[in-house]
């Protein structure tokens, strides 16, 4: 049996394994590179497991975060997650990445709270900020939002637009992708993997397209994209018609979203899935959701490439 294959049947059974490490996921979105996975046994089960999405650039290998995986790093069978046992595990699954890196970055997943062995061994380390609800009740929920989304974003929006989810994946990219054409830029996910990703979604049923159309002409003025898995529900991508972003549409989503979250997946938890950028952030305050650090994890080996990359800064 390979890695990958060791590491689909450990991901079938472990309790909160997030979703963007599943190896579904993974094969959808790890183009123009490879994953594998650095895996720790102990009494004949694997224990402790680290995926990783390796590119080639220049002739060098370097690890790297693929497209819409938002979180990755070691992950740990709960009853390994101590003080005793993870420094130990975290030290044999470092030894166990691949050799010859010119560099390597991770987001790490929520579960991380130690990364002092990877310190030890050189690497850098950043702490980033997610936001996320804990919905335990959806009516405190909605209190809890600030007061100019309550009473006048929101229902200015349901006014103008009525929220569906009756559209298409080209229907959702059409409009996601405006803001980066007017402004001259790709989009940052190509065509072919955001259809892969939405095919392995859907099938498993874990994914929700959200449209806010026009109530007079049904122009699309807002789009969202969904994601879950046992645990929690990701808000993983969003968008707005870029001539009718003021109607407040993209707000309204964003709180049908959380409601669909609580009242029909019934998952306690809505995870904005990130953000460092200010006026993206200042939104995620507004639905009251609160930060969740996580660990941003680098070590470049070449001079060549960390002089490169202070250069593109």
């Amino acid at each position: 049996m390979n890695h990958r294959d060791a590491y689909t049947r450990f991901c079938d059974t472990a309790p909160d394994l997030p979703l963007f490490m599943q190896p579904w996921y993974l094969d959808a979105v790890c183009e123009g590179g490879i994953w594998d996975a650095a895996m720790v046994v102990k009494g004949g089960h694997v224990v402790a497991v680290w995926p990783y999405f390796m590119k080639k650039k220049w002739g060098w290998r370097y690890v790297a975060m693929p497209p819409l995986a938002r979180m990755m790093g070691p992950y740990l069978l709960p009853e390994w997650r101590t003080t005793r046992k993870e420094s130990s595990l975290l030290e044999e699954l470092i030894n166990l990445l691949p050799g010859g890196l010119a560099a390597f970055e991770q987001d790490f997943n929520y579960t991380v709270q130690n990364w002092l062995p990877l310190y030890w061994r050189g690497f850098r380390q950043t702490t980033r900020y997610s936001y996320f609800l804990e919905i335990n009740d959806l009516d405190a929920t909605w209190q809890n939002i600030a007061p100019d989304y309550r009473n006048q974003k929101i229902p200015k929006a349901q006014e103008l637009v009525e929220v569906t989810a009756d559209g298409s994946l080209d229907d959702f990219l059409e409009i996601h992708d405006q803001s980066y054409e007017r402004k001259g830029l790709d989009p940052p996910v190509s065509y072919e993997l955001m259809s892969r990703l939405d095919e392995a979604l859907s099938t498993r049923n874990q994914r929700a397209i959200f449209f806010a159309r026009d109530r007079n002409n049904g122009a699309i003025h807002s789009v969202a994209y969904l994601i879950w898995d046992q645990q929690s529900a990701w808000y993983l991508m969003a968008g707005d018609d870029p001539a009718l972003r003021q109607s407040g549409a993209g707000v309204l989503l964003t709180w049908e979203a959380i409601r669909y979250t609580a009242e029909v997946l019934r998952l306690p938890v809505f995870d904005f899935a990130g953000s460092m950028i200010r006026p993206i952030e200042r939104v995620r305050r507004q639905f009251g959701a609160v930060q969740k650090p996580y660990f941003r994890v680098r070590k470049e080996w070449s001079p060549v490439w960390k002089l490169g990359k202070i250069l593109l800064r």
